[in-house]
C-alpha cells in the first residue's frame, strides 16, 4: 500500500472535523512547498543576472532615491 493510500484509510477512521484538520494542512504544505520553489527561481534568476545588474555604467544609478 503506497503512502497516499495509507494516508485515506487513516482520514476514513477520523470524525470530519479532524479531517478538515487533516485537510487544511495538506494545503498548508502544498503552499509552502509552492513558496521555496518559487523562491528557488528567484535566487537563481539573481544570481544569473548578477553580472548584468552591477557594473561600473550603472553605478550612477545605485545612489538615486526612489519616489
Amino acid at each position: 500500500m503506497g503512502t497516499a493510500e495509507q494516508i485515506l484509510d487513516e482520514l476514513r477512521h477520523l470524525p470530519p472535523a479532524l479531517q478538515q484538520e487533516v485537510l487544511d494542512f495538506a494545503h498548508f504544505l502544498r503552499k509552502k512547498n509552492e513558496g521555496a520553489e518559487e523562491e528557488s527561481l528567484i535566487l537563481a534568476q539573481q544570481t544569473s543576472l548578477q553580472g548584468i545588474w552591477d557594473n561600473q555604467d550603472d553605478e550612477a544609478w545605485n545612489d538615486v532615491s526612489a519616489r
